[in-house]
């Protein structure tokens, strides 16, 4: 009896192998076309990651790795007892939260809005002046900003006084509490239009017998929004949301750097700009390794934690 089962299982296992090898075999070049891909991320994403040996020694350059001092969490101690920090984490969490609440849920808005309309040469119109400002640099971004906003001869103080708002100009860029929006709002001009791209290719995947059939029963335009659109493309809103959320921690230091002065330095520092300030303006490598080995960590956790949380209410996820 054994020995039929043993053989069961090796014809089972002769089988898969040669299923394995076949379609291996049938697809073999879209696996060559995905090497440079591979490769690609494993030299930049994981081989990089030796570096966080850093984080636990007084790093020196010019040593060797086996020459270096280890010293454990001292670092990690020295970040957690640095009030400066708890400043630039505020700021992190408090631009990434006014980013992920306003450019997460205006691009759908502008999305479900194009997508409602029904001239096509005005739609693409649309479109493409949306996209552009996705490839301009946010030098180019940062100074258009500070150029709008300032005192000598800025359009948005024009305004304010043309209107009878303010009746002297308001110094937008040396306010730090201004700064914050001013970040929000750029950073929403730049780049709406480029995120509602997979939203509106979400549209575009709805059956479009299912607004014919809502037509029929009288709903009107808004109601078609509301029960057949916005469903539709629930499972792409879900995974973008998960995934901005793991990004929460991780908004870069581009934005903060090019707008900010020594003015709103206590508002415009972020976790990205700390380490770099820290980390090699100072040569304290070690210690902007440890802030950068924090960030990624709140990030991990902050995807696994939303990922379990919309599985288990929504049964939707990324893993």
């Amino acid at each position: 009896m054994e020995t039929v089962k043993e053989k069961a299982h090796s014809k089972i296992r002769v089988q898969r192998r040669k299923k394995i090898l076949t379609t291996l075999k049938q697809q073999k070049y879209l696996y060559l076309m995905s090497l440079p891909f591979v490769a690609w991320v494993l030299v930049f994403n994981y081989f990089p990651l030796w570096g966080w040996t850093m984080a636990f020694q007084n790093f020196r350059p010019g040593l060797s790795f086996f020459e270096q001092e280890w010293v454990g969490l001292q670092h990690f101690i020295e970040l957690f007892q640095d009030n400066r920090f708890y400043l630039v984490l505020r700021n992190t969490l408090a631009m990434s939260i006014m980013g992920l609440i306003v450019g997460f849920t205006m691009p759908i808005l502008f999305a479900v809005l194009l997508n409602e309309v029904r001239h096509m040469v005005f739609k693409r119109t649309v479109q493409t002046v949306s996209y552009l400002p996705h490839f301009v640099s946010w030098v180019v971004v940062a100074g258009i900003v500070t150029k709008m906003l300032s005192i000598d001869g800025g359009i948005v103080n024009q305004l304010l006084m043309a209107f009878g708002f303010v009746d002297q100009p308001v110094q937008f860029m040396a306010k730090g509490e201004w700064f914050w929006v001013i970040v929000t709002l750029s950073d929403l001009w730049k780049e709406m239009g480029w995120n509602s791209i997979i939203f509106l290719a979400a549209m575009a995947g709805i059956d479009p017998q299912l607004y014919e059939a809502a037509k029929v029963d009288g709903a009107s335009r808004w109601r078609q929004i509301w029960h057949i659109t916005l469903p539709g493309i629930r499972p792409t809103i879900l995974v973008i949301l998960i995934l901005s959320i793991g990004h929460l921690m991780a908004i870069g230091f581009e934005k903060q750097f090019l707008l900010g002065n020594p003015l709103v330095v206590d508002y415009s520092e972020v976790l990205d700009l700390y380490a770099l300030n820290y980390g090699l303006g100072l040569g304290r490598y070690s210690y902007g390794t440890a802030i950068g080995i924090f960030n990624s960590v709140v990030c991990i956790i902050l995807l696994f934690l939303a990922n379990g949380i919309f599985k288990r209410f929504t049964n939707q996820s990324v893993m």
